[in-house]
């Protein structure tokens, strides 16, 4: 069999097919995702808007839509685009093309990353809905503000989202170091709360 594995910088070597969540690092989580671009790289700005500051928003969309909501779930909702660390980040209409492989790989990815941070394996369908909308949400923020879409094009992909929700919200373009070390403390953070 060819070579399924990732050499990571901390030294671990993950294996795509079969991963497990002992190989998993939050710091080769947040390096990764900080220099994955969101869109494809198509956005406005000096800095490519990268998974990790997409991922950020995203959890703190979800605090706002779930404020009463456990630190895990917090957790997972930051964690939501963790397997792109190592397959990178497509849009969904070429995902849809992959099929069902792509989704399998990112379920099994997904599961150790969870379990790696003290997450069940696959998540409550409630909190999943409501991460799905906060990802939805910071989707049409970014496709308004970065990425060339007008309002009304965004609210047909994406949907038209509550406003309240994206109250004092703007998009960040920071240097990918700054993203990561960003991720890196807000995972700590959650992590210290759930214990």
């Amino acid at each position: 069999m060819k070579r399924a594995w990732q050499r990571m910088l901390s030294g671990r070597r993950l294996d795509l097919l079969d991963p497990t969540p002992v190989d998993i690092e939050i710091e080769d989580i947040a390096r990764g995702l900080a220099f994955v671009a969101r869109w494809n790289g198509q956005t406005v700005g000096e800095h490519a808007y990268s998974v990790a500051e997409h991922s950020l928003l995203v959890e703190t969309l979800f605090c706002r839509i779930a404020p009463r909501s456990d630190a895990k779930w917090r957790l997972a909702a930051l964690l939501h685009d963790a397997p792109e660390y190592v397959i990178g980040d497509m849009i969904s209409p070429v995902k849809a093309a992959v099929g069902p492989g792509y989704e399998a790989l990112d379920v099994r990815l997904t599961a150790a990353v969870h379990i790696r941070f003290g997450l069940p394996a696959a998540i409550p369908a409630n909190v999943k809905k409501q991460i799905k909308k906060a990802d939805k949400v910071s989707a049409w923020m970014e496709a308004t503000q970065i990425a060339g879409f007008s309002q009304d094009e965004a609210d047909r992909f994406f949907g038209k989202p509550d406003p309240e929700l994206m109250t004092g919200l703007t998009i960040t373009l920071r240097p990918p170091l700054q993203t990561r070390d960003a991720f890196t403390a807000r995972h700590a953070a959650l992590l210290k709360e759930m214990s």
